[in-house]
């Protein structure tokens, strides 16, 4: 593979996208789209599986997953484009291989927000009971797009604050911990070492079937060559944003579990896998409730917001390409420099894949579930509901959804 590759930014027919994204905007990007919150879903499943090992089994999910991460970084040197795996594929294999690539990531990034919608639609209505979901699901899908459209620095500017607001929580959750941990003699001198490991629990086939599912906690972070056209320096930039996410995602979701473990260890049985974390929490400090139940539903707004960005610089690079219809997917906005008409038509699929009821079904369950044992368990337990969970993990719905046209065929 030649090193000179280069794929063009600009477009002799229109303006091209507007390259103003610092390092640090593209890892706060691929922070947000991941979710720093994102182990709490899958906390008692993954403790479950992996009989208490959940931070070991995060943490080599990790090193799993910064492999992936530095070959990204290394396409993106060699083709700095927004189509992203599409133009890897298509480039150095076969153009048909790389368009049934580039679908396949579209897929998922187009599924991501409309999941979201459909999930925040439901706790808003949770939260306001007032307003009907229909309405909430026409809110998010415009908001998504809205923001979107207004230009990659508007979105970078988004993701700063939400990013600061669920670092916040997560440092109280951590405080709330260390109190409650620190509150309660433990005479065993193993005790801090048991959530790496325990040898009477200990097995290999437990801590690699609970990796097998850990790595789903990465799930998202190739979003961040989508913005190759739009970073400063991508050849350099890339590589470093795509490995510190999974870095910063890894050391958090890592503390995260940890604390949580230690709270509730392993071998006492949660009430309920699915909402695990709510009780190590809720031992912990009770007001935590409604405060994570918040957070939970930011961090699934900043994580439909992201992937809608992303899928629509895919379409981009897709459509210049003319893999897609260039008159109408290749095209810049010379206003404020973002492909606006694939904003608006991720924006449209979105809300009206919002109202179908196989989708309403199995939006991000485990997240769904967890959220509502937060605001059930808050002071005013009488204004929200409980919605039924029929999956273990919210990252293996995004992803049994996005291989769904290809398992079909």
């Amino acid at each position: 593979m030649s090193t000179e590759a280069t794929v063009t930014t600009t477009s002799s027919a229109g303006p091209s996208l507007r390259r103003t994204l610092t390092l640090w905007d593209l890892i706060l990007y691929g922070v947000i789209v991941i979710q720093p919150v994102a182990p709490m879903s899958v906390f008692g499943v993954l403790s479950d599986r992996g009989h208490g090992h959940v931070v070991t089994a995060i943490l080599i999910a990790m090193v799993a997953m910064l492999f992936t991460g530095i070959s990204y970084g290394r396409m993106a040197r060699a083709y700095p484009s927004a189509g992203s795996a599409f133009t890897y594929v298509a480039q150095e294999i076969h153009p048909g291989l790389g368009y049934v690539t580039g679908w396949s990531m579209v897929m998922d990034y187009m599924l991501n927000p409309l999941i979201c919608t459909i999930w925040c639609a439901q706790q808003a209505h949770a939260f306001a009971p007032g307003v009907p979901v229909w309405s909430w699901k026409i809110f998010f899908a415009v908001v998504f797009t809205l923001l979107n459209i207004r230009g990659i620095k508007t979105s970078a500017r988004v993701n700063t604050v939400m990013a600061v607001a669920m670092g916040a929580v997560v440092c109280v959750v951590i405080v709330a911990a260390a109190r409650y941990i620190f509150g309660h003699p433990h005479n065993d001198p193993a005790f801090f070492l048991r959530p790496f490991y325990d040898p009477q629990t200990f097995s290999y086939s437990a801590l690699f079937g609970c990796t097998s599912i850990a790595v789903l906690t990465y799930i998202g972070f190739d979003g961040i060559s989508t913005l190759s056209e739009e970073a400063e320096n991508p050849r350099r930039n890339i590589l470093l944003a795509t490995v510190l996410t999974c870095i910063v995602i890894g050391v958090l979701s890592a503390i995260e579990v940890y604390v949580a473990q230690l709270i509730w260890p392993a071998s006492e049985k949660f009430p309920d896998v699915d909402t695990a974390y709510v009780y190590a929490v809720g031992r912990a400090w009770a007001p935590l409730f409604p405060i994570v139940g918040w957070t939970l539903l930011l961090a699934n707004f900043g994580s439909g917001m992201g992937a809608q960005l992303g899928a629509a610089r895919l379409l981009f690079g897709m459509g210049r390409s003319n893999a897609l219809p260039k008159s109408f997917f290749g095209v810049v906005d010379e206003k404020n420099r973002v492909p606006r008409n694939n904003v608006i038509f991720i924006g449209v699929i979105v809300l009206i894949g919002a109202f179908f009821p196989c989708f309403a079904r199995n939006s991000r369950p485990s997240s769904r579930k967890l959220f509502s044992k937060f605001v059930t368990t808050s002071p005013a337990p009488t204004a929200f509901t409980r919605t039924p969970c029929s999956m273990a993990s919210s990252a293996r719905v995004r992803v049994i959804w996005a291989n769904a046209p290809f398992a079909a065929a």
